[in-house]
């Protein structure tokens, strides 16, 4: 599976059959425990979809993690 998180912007992970979106994200944290601090918070995606932790990875996928976005300044643009 091909993941993407804010520590490192893409890298290939080769995982086994039956991998869990929630056994890659603890490989990601186990190499940058920093991610760890976004577990409750954070959202995920399989191949551009939205996903479960609990969603089945295959040869392939890609996965994203992506951590939670606040609003803007509160200035309406212009």
């Amino acid at each position: 599976a091909k993941v993407g998180t804010k520590a490192a912007a893409h890298y290939a992970l080769d995982v086994p059959g039956g991998t869990t979106v929630a056994d890659v994200w603890s490989a990601v944290v186990a190499a940058h425990p920093a991610a760890g601090a976004y577990a409750r918070s954070m959202s995920c995606a399989v191949n551009l979809d939205y996903a479960r932790m609990t969603t089945t990875v295959a040869d392939g996928d890609e996965v994203a993690f992506l951590p939670p976005v606040s609003g803007g300044s509160g200035v309406a643009p212009r």
